[in-house]
C-alpha cells in the first residue's frame, strides 16, 4: 500500500474505525494479495521497495539488507506478515512472543492530537503455539527477530523453541547470566530509554550481544527521539561497543537518519510507520543513499534506448503528416481496391473518422517516443534499474501489439518495416543494460507540505496510466468485436451493413486503425503508470517536465482532431476530459515537490 493510496485514499476511511479493527483488515488484506499467485510481484510493482547493496549492514555475521526493520508493535497477530515481507524492511520484529497468548490486553489507540500511538505495555500475543504455526508457513526474506516476554524460564523455554526460525532474539530480563551462551543466535536485551544510565554496561557487554532501546509507550515520536539519541550517545561515550537498535521516535527519514548517525546499529518503525505511511521504509533508504551519495559509472549504452524512443517519434510525426493531408496511403487504396475520392464522395466522415483514429495513435506515438527519450537520457544513464524495466514492459507490449493488426484481417508493409525497423534497437538497448541494478536516492526527508501535496498529484498521475491502461484494452476489444461503439455510428450516419456494402474490406481497415491505436495507447499507459509508481523523488525535475511535455502531443492530438471533424459528442470525450483533468491535477499538485532543491529544505 503505497503512500499515495494510503494517506489519500485508506487513511481517511480508516481514521473512521476502531484501530484494532483498521489494523487488521489493511493487514490482512495485504496478505492475501501477497499471497495470491504473482501477488508479491504486484506488490512489489505498485511499491518499489528496493534496497541498494550500498545500504546494506553485516551484524554479528547476519546480512541487513538495509537498516530499517519493523517493530513487532505492529503486528502483534501476524496478521501482516507476508505482506511485510514485501515492503522494503531490512528485518522484522516478532512479539512480544507470551508463552500463552494474551486476549484481554489493551489494543493501541491513536492520539491524533499527539501525532502518536498509545500503546499499552500489555501488548496482545497470540502465544508460543500459535507462532510457531504461523512461523512454520511464513518464509520472510530478511532477518527475524524474536522478542520474548514472561519470566526467565519461559523467555528461556520459547527461545529453545524458536530457535530454528529466529536469526536473533530479543529478550526482557535482568538475569543477565542465564541468557549466556544459551543460544549460538544474537540475543539482545531490551531496555526502557529512560533507563540507559543505570545499565551495568560491562556485565551487558559480556553476556548479551547488544540492546534495543524500547521507546517510552506515554511519549510521542518527537518526544522519544531526543531521548533516544541522548541514549545512543550515552552508551558510545562509555565505550560500548555492540550494536544498539532502537525502538520509535521515527516519524520521517530525518530522524531515522539522526539516530543512525548517532551510533545506532539498526532502527525499528512502529507508531511512526502507521502514522507517516507504509512508504517511510523507502523514504529512509532513499534518504540513506542520497547521503551515500553514489557515483554510478556513465552508462554509454543508454543511446540505443533513446534511439529506440527517436523512431517512434519520427514515425508519430509521419503518421501526424498523413493524418492531416491524404489520411489513407497508396497502399491502403490498394487494399481496398478503391481511391481515395471514391469514399470521399460516397460518405466524407468516414475519411473524417479514419483521420480521428489515425492522428490520435500520432499523438500517443509522440507522446511514448518522448518518454521513452527521457527515461533512455536521464533514467538509465544515470544506471536506474526501474527506468530500463519501464522501458522493458512498455516496448515488449507495443512490440506484441503487431498480432492484433494481423487478426483485423489487414496487416500493411509499413507497419511491418516500422516494426523490423525499431527492433534491432531495442535488443541492443537491451542486451547491453542488462547489467544496470541502480535504486534511486532522495534528499526528501520531512514529511512537509509539498510532500503530502504531492501525493494527491501521484494518485493522479497513476489513475491516469491506469486508464491509458484500461482505454488501450477497451479500444482494442471493441475493435475485435463490434469495431465501432454507437456514438461513432452516430458520427458516420451509417450502420457496419451499409459499410461492408459499400466496400467489404473497409471495416478492416478502420478495425487495423483501431488495432494501432488501442496497442500505443496501452504501451504507453504502462510508460506514464511506471515513471508514477517508480520515479517520485524529490527534486526528479526531469520526471515532471516528462510528464508535461510527453503528455501535450497526446492530449493535442487526441481533442483537436475531435473539434476539427466536428466529433464533438460529450459522452465520447469524457474519457478524454477525465483524462485531461488527472494529467492537470498531477503537474499543479506535483511542481513544488519535484522543483525543490535540497537547499530549499
Amino acid at each position: 500500500m503505497p503512500d499515495w493510496s494510503y494517506h489519500v485514499l485508506f487513511k481517511p476511511i480508516s481514521k473512521k474505525l476502531p484501530p484494532p479493527v483498521s489494523r487488521e483488515f489493511i493487514h490482512s488484506g495485504m496478505s492475501r494479495i501477497a499471497s495470491l499467485p504473482g501477488g508479491e510481484r504486484f506488490i512489489n510493482f505498485l511499491g518499489r521497495e528496493e534496497s541498494s547493496v550500498l545500504l546494506q549492514r553485516e551484524i554479528q555475521d547476519i546480512t541487513f539488507p538495509n537498516p530499517v526493520g519493523l517493530s513487532g508493535k505492529i503486528d502483534p497477530l501476524l496478521t501482516g506478515s507476508k505482506a511485510f515481507s514485501n515492503l522494503g524492511f531490512g528485518f522484522i520484529e516478532v512479539g512480544p512472543v507470551t508463552k500463552n497468548s494474551v486476549t484481554d490486553a489493551c489494543v493501541p489507540s491513536i492520539n491524533y492530537t499527539k501525532q502518536m500511538i498509545e500503546f499499552s505495555p500489555h501488548y496482545e500475543s497470540i502465544g508460543i503455539e500459535q507462532t510457531l504455526q504461523q512461523l512454520k508457513k511464513w518464509k520472510p526474506k530478511q532477518p527475524l527477530l524474536i522478542r520474548l516476554a514472561g519470566t526467565v524460564d519461559e523467555q528461556v523455554e520459547m527461545l529453545e523453541k524458536l530457535e530454528l526460525y529466529a536469526d536473533a532474539f530479543v529478550v526482557q530480563s535482568t538475569s543477565f547470566e542465564r541468557f549466556h551462551h544459551i543460544s549460538n543466535k544474537p540475543i539482545y536485551l531490551a531496555v526502557p530509554v529512560n533507563q540507559v544510565e543505570e545499565l551495568p554496561i560491562n556485565k551487558i557487554q559480556i553476556n548479551f550481544s547488544g540492546v534495543v532501546l524500547d521507546e517510552q509507550l506515554v511519549n510521542s515520536s518527537e518526544e522519544n527521539l531526543p531521548e533516544l539519541l541522548d541514549g545512543i550517545q550515552f552508551l558510545r561515550a562509555h565505550h560500548f561497543q555492540l550494536p544498539i537498535l532502537t525502538v520509535g521516535g521515527i516519524n520521517e527519514p530525518a530522524d531515522a537518519l539522526a539516530l543512525l548517525g548517532a551510533g545506532a546499529s539498526l532502527v525499528l518503525l512502529s507508531g511512526g510507520y502507521v502514522l507517516s505511511g507504509p512508504g517511510l521504509t523507502k523514504r529512509i533508504n532513499e534518504a540513506l543513499l542520497s547521503e551515500i551519495q553514489p557515483e554510478y559509472a556513465t552508462n554509454t549504452t543508454w543511446i540505443w534506448y533513446w534511439l529506440f524512443g527517436l523512431m517512434i517519434l519520427t514515425g508519430g510525426f509521419l503518421a501526424l503528416l498523413f493524418s492531416l493531408t491524404s489520411i489513407i496511403l497508396p497502399y491502403d487504396e490498394q487494399f481496398l481496391r478503391m481511391e481515395r475520392d471514391e469514399i470521399l464522395l460516397f460518405n466524407e466522415r468516414i475519411l473524417f473518422f479514419m483521420a480521428h483514429d489515425r492522428m490520435t495513435l500520432a499523438g500517443t506515438m509522440i507522446s511514448g517516443g518522448i518518454v521513452y527519450m527521457s527515461l533512455a537520457r536521464y533514467g538509465v544513464r544515470n544506471g536506474l534499474l526501474w527506468a530500463k524495466q519501464a522501458i522493458d514492459l512498455a516496448a515488449i507490449i507495443g512490440f506484441l501489439g503487431i498480432f492484433l493488426f494481423i487478426g483485423y484481417g489487414y496487416f500493411d508493409w509499413l507497419h511491418l518495416i516500422f516494426w523490423l525497423i525499431l527492433l534491432p534497437f531495442y535488443i541492443i538497448g537491451f542486451v547491453k543494460t542488462r547489467h544496470l541494478h541502480g535504486t534511486p536516492s532522495s534528499f526528501n526527508t520531512r514529511n512537509h507540505a509539498s510532500w503530502r501535496r504531492s501525493l494527491v498529484g501521484q494518485l493522479a498521475f497513476v489513475s491516469l496510466g491506469f486508464s491509458f491502461i484500461l482505454g488501450g484494452i477497451i479500444i482494442s476489444f471493441v475493435g475485435v468485436t463490434k469495431i465501432f461503439v454507437p456514438t461513432d455510428l452516430l458520427y458516420i450516419c451509417m450502420s457496419p451493413e451499409m459499410l461492408l456494402s459499400f466496400n467489404e474490406r473497409l471495416l478492416s481497415v478502420i478495425a487495423h486503425d483501431r488495432a494501432g491505436f488501442g496497442s500505443a495507447l496501452l504501451s504507453v499507459g504502462f510508460l506514464v503508470l511506471t515513471l508514477s509508481l517508480w520515479g517520485f523523488q524529490q527534486g526528479n525535475k526531469w520526471v515532471w517536465w516528462t510528464l508535461l511535455i510527453g503528455g501535450l502531443p497526446a492530449f493535442a492530438a487526441a481533442i483537436s482532431i475531435h473539434l476539427l471533424i466536428g466529433y464533438t459528442t460529450f459522452i465520447h470525450l469524457l474519457p478524454a476530459y477525465f483524462a485531461l483533468s488527472l494529467f492537470i491535477i498531477g503537474l499543479v499538485t506535483t511542481y513544488r515537490f519535484f522543483h525543490m532543491r535540497e537547499v530549499d529544505l
